[in-house]
C-alpha cells in the first residue's frame, strides 16, 4: 500500500527552482527517503524530465560509501552536468557527507542544478 503524501510532494514541487537548498526533516521510518527518491522523482519524470538530468546519492548505503569524500562526490555530480538544462540533485543522508555545507552551497551556486 502506497501513502502518497500529497500534500509534502506539492510543498517540495513548489520550492522547485527557487535556488534554495529543500530539506526534508522528520522522524526516522518516517518516508522522507520515499518522498524523494519515490514520489518526487516519479513527479520530475511525468514533467519530462529525462533521468540523466536526476542525479541521485544515498550516503547511508555501503557501496556510495566512498561519495562522503567531497573530492569524490563533488566532481562526480559534475561530470553529470553535460549540458544547460536544469539537473535535480536529490541527496539522502547529506550529514554522512564530509563538508556538505560546501558542497551544497557550490551546488546550489550553480544556475542549472536544483538541490
Amino acid at each position: 500500500m502506497e501513502i502518497r503524501r500529497d500534500i509534502y510532494l506539492d510543498k517540495l514541487i513548489s520550492k522547485k527552482h527557487n535556488k534554495l537548498i529543500k530539506v526534508i526533516t522528520g522522524i526516522r521510518r518516517c518516508g522522507k527517503s520515499y518522498l524523494l527518491f519515490n514520489l518526487f522523482k516519479d513527479h520530475l519524470e511525468s514533467e519530462g524530465v529525462s533521468d540523466d538530468h536526476i542525479i541521485e546519492m544515498a550516503f547511508d548505503l555501503y557501496e556510495n560509501i566512498e561519495y562522503r569524500n567531497p573530492k569524490v562526490f563533488f566532481p562526480y555530480v559534475r561530470e553529470r552536468i553535460k549540458d544547460k538544462e536544469m539537473y535535480y540533485v536529490l541527496l539522502d543522508e547529506v550529514q554522512l557527507l564530509e563538508e556538505f555545507e560546501a558542497v551544497l552551497n557550490s551546488l546550489s551556486r550553480m544556475k542549472n542544478v536544483d538541490v
